[in-house]
């Protein structure tokens, strides 16, 4: 039993590095010693678990089945390891995904102190504005921002925080363009918007108790944060950005806050974990970290 456990922990470790000599410094084994494993490991399971190339490695289908019960396995036996070791013991590494711009302006600040805190756990941090598969991705826990509730899914979640959003543009394209007094006026300007977070072409506010929703055009699509903010301080058009994402431009001037006067929806912070709703303890621990220190006005 004792090598199995050996063979998942290895396997588990090549799909979330995507790399056999990167597991096997980790693990402090050889490269060779790991290909043995994972080849001794697919022999005995009687399937391919990984796509090898001379530059890359993938999951098969059957590989991304076992990995999510490896990880599932592995996580009850480190969370037993972890009760009888306690809490302030934790160790090993934590997968986080975060959307580009709020993992850098906030997620990444939070980490200091949680850091300092735990000296034997490290973070290993995948930073992208595109839905990563969190299961073939190796990711313990994903920050997910939207406007509402959650999506319905099968990993478990927390809310995390919840952000105020703004309307924005820059001061070259409000002298250029006109300023917008009310959201009726946003239809004839250039607006941008980003594919799949906050992309909807119709913009909800509300005033008095009365909601309204305007059609926007967009002349500029950018799937990325860091993207449609530089294009709104670069003059391109009007845009939605949550505080934490366009606060310290709108601070410093680079932007103006339009409309304030009509609010939108806030923006929703979720923590999810692909290992359902109990997560192991260290990613509990970097979830309650979280949840104290980005629920801000």
């Amino acid at each position: 039993m004792g090598d199995r456990w050996q063979e998942m922990a290895v396997f588990a470790r090549v799909a979330e590095s995507g790399s056999l000599s990167r597991a096997g410094r980790e693990l402090k084994l050889s490269q060779p010693s790991v290909s043995r494993i994972i080849s001794a490991l697919e022999a005995r399971l009687g399937a391919r678990l990984l796509l090898r190339t001379t530059r890359s490695i993938s999951l098969t289908d059957a590989g991304a089945l076992y990995l999510e019960r490896a990880k599932y396995l592995l996580a009850e036996m480190e969370e037993a390891e972890q009760a009888t070791r306690g809490a302030d013991s934790l160790h090993g590494v934590i997968r986080l995904a975060a959307p580009v711009l709020y993992g850098a302006r906030a997620v990444i600040p939070a980490l200091a102190p949680f850091l300092a805190q735990h000296p034997e756990l490290r973070v290993e941090m995948i930073m992208s504005d595109a839905r990563q598969n969190l299961i073939t991705d190796g990711v313990d826990v994903a920050i997910r921002i939207g406007v509402g509730p959650l999506e319905d899914s099968t990993f478990g979640s927390r809310r995390l925080a919840r952000v105020a959003r703004l309307v924005v543009a820059s001061p070259a394209y409000l002298a250029a363009n006109g300023r917008p007094v009310t959201p009726a006026e946003l239809a004839r300007h250039d607006c941008i918007l980003q594919h799949g977070l906050f992309g909807r072409e119709s913009w909800r506010f509300s005033h008095n108790q009365t909601v309204t929703a305007v059609d926007v055009s967009a002349r500029l699509w950018i799937n990325s944060a860091p993207g449609v903010l530089a294009a709104a301080v670069a003059g391109l058009g009007i845009a939605l950005a949550t505080r934490v994402m366009a606060g310290e431009e709108v601070r410093t001037g680079q932007l103006e806050q339009l409309l304030g006067a009509y609010q939108l929806d806030p923006a929703e912070v979720y923590a999810v974990f692909p290992a359902g709703p109990r997560p192991s303890s260290k990613v509990r621990a970097i979830v309650d970290h979280l949840v104290a220190s980005l629920d801000v006005p």
